[in-house]
């Protein structure tokens, strides 16, 4: 699974149409929500840093639960924007939560275990679980 990273406000419109899965690295404005989830239809997920979740307004965040557009803290760790516009997933990330899942364990001991090892948001390993893995 592939998360597209956007540095600068600028790059939302040159965006694929097609992005389901974007991480904000920059504080985003309501316009810059409104810009993204325009030119982007088929977005499902956007993701911001801790410290820019606060900053977020209750418009935005019901604008995004009425256009069902999940808004999930995290960060991509080591990503290197230069090097690749996206942040991949490591299969063995996904692998291991379809191991977990067929074993019977639950959702919050997949998303509390795969989040410590994985360096990933709870909330993104949630939407990995209910997208990625079979049910």
């Amino acid at each position: 699974m592939k998360i597209r990273v956007v540095s600068s406000r600028e790059e939302i419109f040159t965006l694929n149409p097609n992005e389901r899965v974007v991480h904000l690295a920059f504080r985003p404005s309501n316009k810059d929500i409104f810009g993204l989830v325009e030119t982007c239809p088929k977005i499902e997920v956007i993701q911001l840093p801790k410290s820019y979740m606060a900053t977020v307004s209750k418009s935005i965040e019901m604008f995004l639960k009425m256009q069902r557009i999940e808004l999930i803290e995290g960060d991509v760790w080591g990503h290197r924007k230069d090097i690749n516009e996206y942040y991949t997933i490591p299969s063995s990330v996904t692998e291991k939560i379809k191991e977990m899942k067929t074993e019977g364990k639950s959702t919050e001991d997949i998303e509390a275990k795969v989040s410590r090892e994985s360096k990933l948001n709870p909330g993104m390993v949630a939407y990995i679980l209910t997208k990625e893995s079979p049910a």
